[in-house]
């Protein structure tokens, strides 16, 4: 499990840095009315599948954690550090994966280059917005 840990840890880069790639090139083209290419196509599925593999590997890794063997849901709730860790972070990511999951699967659906760097700029952003909020900073550096 320990692979695993360090595996999400250092994931997080990879998918905070795609993330960031995605969502300001979406947002740079839409307001230059730039038009929809290839390598959008590509930075956005590669953006989707990085983020999916950090959230199965963050999901492993609070299944195998079993927090609440040690302590009460109303414990953990009352420990601001522990509430961040079990609560917060993974219910912020789940929504994160959410949106960039909407994202792709609405852009793909779009007809001109605007509607689809649109849909990627806005709900990637939202999840950018999220993992930004969540990310446990203190230990991503």
């Amino acid at each position: 499990m320990e692979t695993v840990k360090v595996l999400h840890q250092y994931w997080a880069y990879l998918t905070l840095l795609v993330l960031v790639l995605a969502a300001f090139n979406a947002i740079f083209k839409t307001i230059g009315k730039k038009e929809y290419e290839p390598r959008d196509f590509r930075v956005s599925l590669f953006t989707l599948i990085v983020s999916h593999i950090q959230l199965l590997m963050g999901i492993v890794l609070w299944v195998v954690a079993d927090y609440f063997s040690e302590m009460s849901m109303g414990e953990i709730m009352k420990n601001s550090v522990m509430r961040s860790n079990v609560v917060e972070h993974p219910i912020a990511m789940v929504l994160a994966v959410v949106f960039i999951t909407m994202g792709y699967s609405k852009h793909k659906k779009q007809l001109t280059s605007a509607g689809k760097l649109k849909k990627i700029a806005i709900f990637y952003s939202i999840a950018l917005l999220l993992v930004c909020a969540k990310i446990p900073w203190a230990k991503l550096f």
